[in-house]
């Protein structure tokens, strides 16, 4: 199998889940990194690999995977061990619903092309943009913390990493980013900063990527 080529930015969030599930895997990797600040997304050239022009895109053996979700599927079964899925079905339901609960409810109505919107099509200001992003990530991280609550241990689901941290971590940098109080989801903390603290997951932090801000 060749070397799998991970095409993302550095600070990108949906990008970060990726570094992250191939980090626990302990799975070498490349990346190309393209500038979504400076539009390098939407290049006839990133179109070619990936037509929806986002990030983050893995090529792997002649083969495009596009959309994080399905990535970080292909990537817990192409590299069974340490699985990121937990055995038993309702198990594994419980951490799909807390990681599409960031993917599907948080992330994309935050992302860098709604805040343009709002910002360009809407004329939002920075004090509404601010609001907007505190309302939907505080909303989605009240149900969150309340299922780590039920569910979690030493990580956001049991006492094993799964998908649930994968997703978990980058929003909450996001989160931090913002300006977030998060002091409402202590569960929620206490999981992510637990990930944090792994060798695989503080190497995918955003400042340590090529392409980074000093």
């Amino acid at each position: 199998m060749s070397v799998p080529v991970l095409h993302g930015y550095w600070r990108s969030s949906a990008v970060y889940r990726v570094r992250i599930a191939l980090g626990l895997k302990a799975v070498a990797f490349d990346q190309v990194a393209h500038d979504l600040l400076a539009g390098e997304q939407r290049d006839p050239a990133y179109r070619a690999i990936a037509p929806h022009g986002l990030v983050p895109a893995l090529e792997v053996d002649g083969a495009v995977l596009i959309e994080s979700p399905a990535i970080l599927e292909w990537i817990d079964q192409r590299w069974p061990a340490p699985s990121l899925l937990p055995a038993d079905p309702l198990a594994a339901a419980t951490v799909r619903a807390m990681a599409a609960l960031i993917a599907c409810d948080i992330h994309p109505i935050n992302n860098l092309r709604v805040l343009k919107a709002l910002k360009h099509d809407l004329h939002a200001t920075g004090e509404q943009i601010e609001a907007w992003t505190h309302r939907w990530i505080g909303e989605g991280f009240a149900a969150l913390d309340s299922m780590i609550e039920a569910h979690g241990g030493t990580h956001a689901f049991g006492d094993g990493v799964t998908l649930a941290d994968c997703y978990l971590v980058p929003q909450l940098y996001n989160a931090r980013r913002s300006g977030l109080d998060l002091s409402p989801y202590p569960h929620l903390v206490e999981a992510g900063e637990a990930a944090e603290r792994l060798p695989a997951v503080a190497a995918a932090h955003p400042d340590r990527q090529p392409g980074a801000n000093p």
